[in-house]
Parts: C-alpha cells; structure tokens; sequence
C-alpha cells in the first residue's frame, strides 16, 4: 500500500510539474495568440480593443494568476476552449483522437511484433551472413530520418507511380474501409521503418546475452541444439525485457506517429498538437501535453510494474530490502 501511495504521488507531482512547465513556457515563447482568436482581424484593432480581447481570453493577468486559474477550472473539468477551432478543446481532441490511436496502435503491435521475429533470426543465425545483411540495411534505415522516409515514399508512390494517396485518412469524394486502408499504407510504413531496427536490435542483444548465459552451456551438454535452446529457454527469460521495452517504447513510437501525422496531413493528435504550437493555440496545447506527459509517465510505471512482477528477481531484492 505505501507503495502504491508513493506512485500515485510520484504521478501526480510530475503531472502538476508538467503542467506548469508547459503553461509557462508556452506563454513566454514568442507569438500572438490573439491571432489564433481573431485571425487577421487583430492587425485591425486598436489598443484599447485589443486590451478587451486579452481579458476575455484571461490573457491580461500574471502567468501565476492565469496558472491558478486555469488549474481551478481543469479541475471541474473545464479545459477551456480552442482558440483555432472555437470549440471545447476535449471534444477537438476526442474527435481526432482515434486517428492516431489506430496509426500509433497498429505500428506499435507491428513494431514489436517484427521487432521480436527479426532479433530471433539474427540471433539463431549469428555472424551469418542474413544477420549481416539484416544489421548492416537496418543500421542504413534506422539512421534515414523519418520525415525523409515519408517525403521519399510520397515522392515514390504517389507521386510517380500514383498507386498510394500521399495525405489525409479518406478521400474526399470515398469514406470506405478499404480507403482508409489504403490511406494508412504509407503513413504506417514510416511509423514502423523507423522504430523497427532500433528494438529488433536491442532484442537481438538480449537474446544473444542469453545464449552466453552459464544455463546455456548446461542446456547443450544435454544435447539441446542452437534452436531449442532459445525457444525453450532464453525467450522465457527475455519476456521481462521486451515487456518492459515495450511499455518504455511507447513515448518513442507515440513522437515517432506525431511527425507522421504533420508530414502525411494526418488528422490525428500529432497534427494537431502542432498547430495548437504554431498558432499559440493555449487550451489545446495544454492538453495535448499534458496527455502525452501522462501517456509516458504511465509507461514507465507500467514497465517497473511488469518487471517486479514476471522478474522474480526483483520481487527477491524488494523482500531483501524490506527485511533490512
């Protein structure tokens, strides 16, 4: 129980710390966001209206006091409204939302999935020469930044082969499944191109940590081969590892669908945190953030909660510690 408490604590401070963080920053970082508001109507106002848009948008008062402020209605529930879109800034989010779940989701299952077949391969062939070439194209790949990838394959497929659409989740005039299918194609390659070697490497490592292991050399005097071994052993032991990296994973993968999304025009979150920046959009921006700090902050803790639990070792060290 204390140490439930200490989590909860732990989260709730960062999430307050962020939140300031992100308040003020964002205050202080140049640009108007009246503009947002009003849009080329505020190089038209005069001083004294001006001074009126301010205070109807809290914008005439100390950071602290807007700060405090803004906490008192957040904690009702009331995140304010969206300066670009002049709606309740929850409902913009909800409504973009399943879009970068279903890209984010669907490249992180297949992310790791790959991830975890391709560190196999290089293990059980170590040194060969398909661990070679496996190695050497994904360190090539891994290096290729994603916004490059993505204007490469829009440059490729759409725009010279034209068999793939280079922006947007559905066409204009076709809202079907299979459209969106086909408008996921290119955006969901780029997600997983550039998350794919990095873990598959590292799970090549464990793995191959593994097979060096004392209990390997046991397991091949009982005549167990190459093969058996890591199926029947070390992928056992390698499941807290690529838990836990899969939990850690996901503020990487989740920044990684961010860039995509503004690349692509896909209307997700990604896009839409970075108008909310670049049009000063304040209520939105704050709970962009603040979902992206929570997401993270909740995927360490779910990475040291799997741990102790499938690693008995660290359950062990915790009963040591307490008993001392």
């Amino acid at each position: 129980m204390r140490k439930i408490i200490g989590r909860i604590l732990v989260f709730f401070v960062s999430v307050l710390l962020l939140s300031f963080l992100v308040f003020a920053i964002s205050r202080l970082a140049p640009g108007d966001p009246l503009l947002s508001y009003y849009g080329d109507r505020v190089e038209k106002m005069t001083p004294a209206e001006r001074a009126w848009a301010e205070k109807k948008l809290g914008l005439d008062e100390p950071i602290l006091t807007q700060y405090g402020n803004w906490m008192q209605n957040a904690a009702k529930g009331n995140f304010g409204i969206s300066y670009k879109y002049k709606q309740d800034v929850i409902e913009v989010v909800l409504e973009r939302l399943p879009y970068t779940l279903v890209l984010g989701g669907i490249g992180f299952v297949l992310t790791f999935g790959l991830a975890l077949l391709i560190g196999m391969v290089c293990a059980l062939h170590e040194e060969r020469w398909i661990d070679r070439i496996i190695c050497k194209v994904g360190t090539v790949t891994s290096c290729i930044p994603e916004f490059w990838i993505s204007l490469m394959l829009i440059l490729i497929f759409s725009v010279e082969l034209q068999v793939l659409p280079s922006s947007g989740a559905h066409s204009l005039t076709e809202d079907s499944f299979i459209d969106r299918v086909w408008h996921l194609v290119l955006p969901m390659t780029v997600v997983v191109l550039g998350h794919l070697w990095y873990y598959a490497y590292m799970i090549r490592n464990k793995i191959l940590e593994e097979i060096r292991a004392d209990y390997v050399l046991l397991a091949k005097a009982k005549g167990l081969s190459r093969r058996q071994i890591l199926y029947r052993h070390c992928l056992r032991n390698l499941l807290p590892s690529y838990f836990s990296l899969m939990a850690i994973s996901i503020p990487h993968i989740l920044g990684g669908t961010y860039i995509v999304e503004t690349v692509f025009s896909f209307p997700g979150i990604g896009k839409l945190a970075y108008e909310s920046a670049r049009f000063k959009d304040y209520n939105l921006l704050m709970v962009l953030c603040i979902l992206s700090g929570i997401t993270v902050i909740l995927g360490n803790m779910i990475a040291q909660a799997i741990n102790e639990r499938i690693d008995p070792r660290i359950r062990a060290e915790e009963v040591f510690h307490d008993e001392r």
